[in-house]
């Protein structure tokens, strides 16, 4: 499937696969939040669109359009055509250079940063009819506080990734007992049994379970009471592929 992303300038703000790190997740010990893998996956989904430079966004907390003002911190060229203040009440907005296409039926998600708070300011989260927009969007921020934010360069203001259009409609949610299913019900117990264990003798400090520290069913994919048997389909890791640049450049002038 294509993602086509059209430049609406020679040099629009990079997109790059969107990255697996964190810097609030290095700073634990052993790096530990990496153990949880829906968190380590969500980190990487999608692709991130990177500030060209550094800049701080100044609110003095009132409710007019006028109360936002920019600050280049370094080289960036038309800062006022990367982020503005176009609505009220603490709403920044940033054009991501790009007129993005999808394939019919697909939508695109477009938020912040995946697991990657930012202080004082929160990501507004949309969806796009991009498989027919022929008009670029933007992406918002609400400042949470006056103040002072800043933008680092290089540091992603947008995530994007496709959502298919059709498939939310058409889930059904049901709630039902545990016990309804028995093979859910006798691999939920199973794991709970190992569960408890595992709890009991890291509680006892017994070697062996301080040496493992944690459970690994799930980052493994596999279910309790088959060890070494891989769900098929399970990811452990995502890595996208980096965009194309399929443009063609202006030649330079002749030197002769």
């Amino acid at each position: 499937m294509k993602l086509h992303c059209y430049a609406l300038a020679p040099d629009p703000p990079r997109i790059i696969p969107a990255r697996a790190e964190r810097a609030w997740m290095e700073q634990f010990p052993n790096r530990y939040p990496y153990r949880c893998l829906p968190l380590a996956i969500a980190n990487a989904h999608g692709w991130e669109i990177l500030s060209p430079g550094a800049f701080t966004i100044h609110w003095t907390g009132g409710p007019d359009a006028g109360d936002i003002t920019f600050t280049a911190d370094s080289y960036i060229p038309y800062l006022d055509h990367l982020v503005t203040s176009n609505f009220t009440r603490g709403i920044v907005t940033f054009h991501l250079g790009y007129l993005f296409r999808t394939e019919p039926g697909w939508n695109l998600m477009a938020t912040g940063p995946l697991n990657e708070p930012k202080d004082g300011i929160a990501p507004l989260t949309g969806v796009i009819e991009t498989d027919w927009l022929p008009y670029p969007f933007t992406m918002n921020w609400q400042l949470t506080r006056p103040g002072a934010v800043r933008w680092r360069k290089n540091e992603p203001f947008c995530a994007i990734f496709p959502v298919a259009k059709d498939v939310l409609p058409s889930v059904e949610p049901e709630i039902h007992n545990v016990d309804a299913d028995k093979g859910v019900l006798d691999e939920y117990l199973a794991w709970r049994v190992q569960r408890e264990e595992f709890l009991a003798q890291f509680r006892a400090k017994d070697s062996g379970t301080l040496k493992e520290a944690w459970q690994r069913f799930y980052f493994k994919g596999e279910r309790p009471g088959e060890p070494g048997k891989t769900v098929e389909g399970h990811t452990r890791k995502l890595r996208l592929t980096a965009p194309v640049d399929k443009r063609q450049m202006p030649k330079p002038p002749d030197q002769s």
